[in-house]
């Protein structure tokens, strides 16, 4: 006898996606807060979701936990974008370099 498992479609009732609104990317509805920032916020920042809706007081606890839950059901390909835009950003750097940078010194690099 086999056992079937069920894969159950989660509803994501605070994600929106729409061409016309940051080109496509998911989004928090009725902002343009995109699910990748509430993800860098929480993996790379080591902001807890209280302290997001802290930093960002127009959003709500569901709210982010909706992003993170849609983040986590998506890594693969929300990663792979953001990986190619830091690398599209990096190339830009080499033929635009920073005016501030210029004034400031060298910035620390905290995407790896």
């Amino acid at each position: 006898m086999y056992l079937s498992t069920a894969v159950k479609q989660v509803k994501h009732p605070y994600i929106k996606t729409d061409r016309r609104i940051r080109g496509g990317v998911p989004i928090i509805a009725g902002t343009g807060i995109r699910v990748l920032d509430i993800a860098i916020r929480y993996e790379v920042m080591g902001m807890s979701p209280e302290d997001i809706i802290i930093a960002l007081p127009h959003l709500s606890l569901p709210q982010v936990h909706d992003a993170l839950s849609y983040y986590y059901e998506h890594k693969a390909a929300i990663d792979k974008e953001w990986k190619k835009a830091i690398k599209k950003t990096g190339s830009m750097r080499k033929v635009y370099p920073s005016v501030l940078e210029k004034k400031l010194g060298k910035v620390k690099n905290i995407h790896r």
